[in-house]
């Protein structure tokens, strides 16, 4: 069966489930956590928006479009990005105790801060350290607020102090943060979930800020060694080996 004709029988199954009285709203997250882990985001999206008035339906909405954007086309990202704070936003709207709720509304905020002028990232950074604050307050076990906590962290440690001088008197105040803190973060991130990518990556990239190659190839060398679990994965695995030839 071609993928037109496996879309076509999605939308049946969905039609079907959306009128049977026994399907639960467990049964839809269920079926989208099915589709998120092959990488079909649009899939899971599908069936989790079958239970749209939950938390737990709308952050993982907001996971999936985060996803979906890392790996789209150029031209579509951004848009995916901004569905993606959309949803984590009804999800602390239904229940402002949902950790991950805050932790996938930081994520959107950071790939949209890609597309924003400086005073809009200043803003967005504050946010984003505030919604990761709240995600780790309510779940101090979650792997995936440290992680964006290390990159948020890495990218402030990159800025000079001339340019904070220069951004205090023209953009407003950058919060603080640089690479100590960034790689406790990660560390942190590494201890919770030692097989995830994306923690190994961006420690590699801390590394290569702070001028630290043998520690850079040491974590690169560990984020090959771990599955593809997001689509995003794939492109780290192509960057991975452009960065150790660099290192080289």
């Amino acid at each position: 069966m071609n993928r037109k004709g496996i879309h076509v029988l999605i939308l049946i199954c969905l039609f079907s489930v959306s009128f049977n009285t026994k399907a639960t709203n467990d049964d839809f997250i269920t079926k989208g956590d099915i589709y998120f882990k092959l990488m079909r985001y649009l899939d899971a999206i599908a069936w989790y928006s079958l239970d749209s008035t939950t938390a737990e339906a709308q952050w993982r909405i907001a996971r999936a479009d985060v996803c979906y954007g890392e790996a789209a086309a150029d031209n579509i990202k951004e848009a995916y990005f901004r569905k993606g704070e959309r949803a984590a936003r009804l999800a602390i709207q239904f229940d402002k105790q949902n950790a991950n709720g805050h932790t996938w509304l930081a994520a959107a905020l950071g790939n949209i801060a890609m597309y924003e002028g400086s005073k809009a990232k200043v803003r967005l950074v504050t946010e984003i350290r505030k919604e990761l604050d709240i995600a780790l307050n309510l779940n101090p076990k979650d792997d995936i607020a440290y992680s964006i906590l290390g990159s948020v962290y890495r990218e402030l440690g990159h800025i000079s102090w001339l340019e904070r001088n220069l951004a205090l008197a023209f953009i407003g105040k950058i919060p603080e943060g640089g690479y100590p803190d960034s790689e406790k973060a990660f560390k942190q991130a590494i201890a919770l979930a030692p097989n995830v990518m994306r923690n190994w990556f961006e420690l590699g990239l801390l590394y290569q800020y702070w001028d630290k190659p043998d520690s850079a190839k040491y974590a690169f060398n560990k984020a090959k060694l771990c599955p593809v679990t997001i689509s995003s994965d794939k492109d780290r695995l192509t960057d991975i080996e452009k960065y150790l030839k660099d290192l080289e």
